[in-house]
């Protein structure tokens, strides 16, 4: 009974996404389907950094990359043959009339942004600690240059807009399942005991014969992929991307909801994240009322530096709580626990 209770869990978080979408978008306003929406990307966003940071111990800061990436590439494919040669009249010929529905779009934005992360990974895995978070950084960087002076691809500064509004509830749902269910199944298998270990001791786990290169690259293309997701996602939500709006700072907000959550802990990430974004969303009359602007950030960081003092593995450690997996909450790199 307790082996199946992942599955019933997954059963019910199902059933619960598809009622609480239908329930929602035919009663709430655009303003709170905005919010549920931008709270399940953000569930994306941190649940995907957990399998890079959280389960392998890759200290990345370069995830909004990935969700650019994977933002501008599902903007273009999906962007009308008859606003391409107005919006941007000097876009290679090849790509004009190369158009895609948007779930095929999604996946192209995914995967192109895995493919990336695999190339990056065969330079920036060879590092560690803060020389690998300095090199996300750097690749951060570079794809926000990029984009900024692309012209003829991504209009520069002034970003795609005019985006179809694609992304609704139910949209989002679907993907933050699907994005739960994988990396739980990555998590309690043999590959994610073995991200575990790499994390714990990585010349312990490679005398044991794990690939240290392999397992890494992995963990950092899964992260990479949902992150490309969540960029096609938030692009045809706000309808428009920008090179700004994939910064430091949010990565740095994704960041703080792993840490908060757990480094390691899915369900940590989950709520974090919840949390987070409705925290956030209650300061904005605060600052747009008076004046007072930066005011959610600074509470962030205050809650960010009070976790790490006084609990410093976050919410749920590295495990998901017991009613969930029917087991002991901590996973152990050895029995799985």
């Amino acid at each position: 009974m307790e082996s199946n209770r992942p599955r019933y869990c997954l059963g019910l978080l199902i059933m619960f996404m598809v009622v609480f979408s239908l329930g929602i978008e035919r009663t709430a306003n655009d303003y709170i389907l905005a919010i549920v929406s931008f709270t399940g990307i953000n569930i994306i966003l941190a649940v995907s950094l957990n399998v890079t940071n959280g389960f392998a111990g890759l200290f990345s800061l370069g995830h909004p990359a990935f969700m650019a990436i994977g933002g501008y590439t599902t903007a273009l494919l999906t962007f009308s043959m008859e606003k391409k040669p107005l919006f941007l009249p000097d876009l290679p010929q090849w790509l004009i009339p190369v158009h895609l529905p948007f779930f095929p779009a999604l996946l192209v934005g995914g995967c192109f942004a895995a493919l990336v992360a695999q190339i990056v990974g065969i330079s920036v895995l060879r590092l560690k600690g803060h020389y690998l978070a300095v090199a996300t950084m750097g690749f951060l960087i570079i794809v926000q240059v990029l984009l900024n002076n692309a012209n003829s691809i991504t209009r520069g500064p002034l970003g795609l807009n005019g985006l179809e509004e694609f992304t609704n509830v139910s949209w989002v749902a679907g993907w933050v399942v699907v994005t739960i269910y994988t990396c739980w199944k990555i998590k309690f298998s043999s590959l994610g005991r073995s991200m575990l270990a790499v994390k714990e001791d990585s010349m312990a786990a490679n005398s044991l014969g794990v690939d240290l290169f392999y397992t890494r690259n992995f963990a950092l293309t899964v992260g990479a992929f949902f992150a490309g997701v969540a960029g096609g996602l938030w692009g045809h939500l706000i309808t428009a991307v920008t090179p700004g709006s994939f910064s430091l700072i949010m990565s740095f907000n994704i960041i703080v909801m792993v840490v908060v959550g757990g480094t390691g802990s899915i369900t940590g990430s989950v709520t974090a994240a919840i949390i987070f974004t409705l925290a956030i969303e209650c300061f904005r009359p605060l600052e747009e009322n008076f004046g007072i602007y930066g005011v959610g950030e600074i509470v962030i960081s205050l809650v960010l530096i009070l976790i790490l003092i006084f609990k410093p593995s976050g919410m749920f450690g590295t495990g998901e709580p017991k009613f969930v997996t029917g087991k002991y909450k901590q996973l152990s790199p050895t029995n799985g626990k």
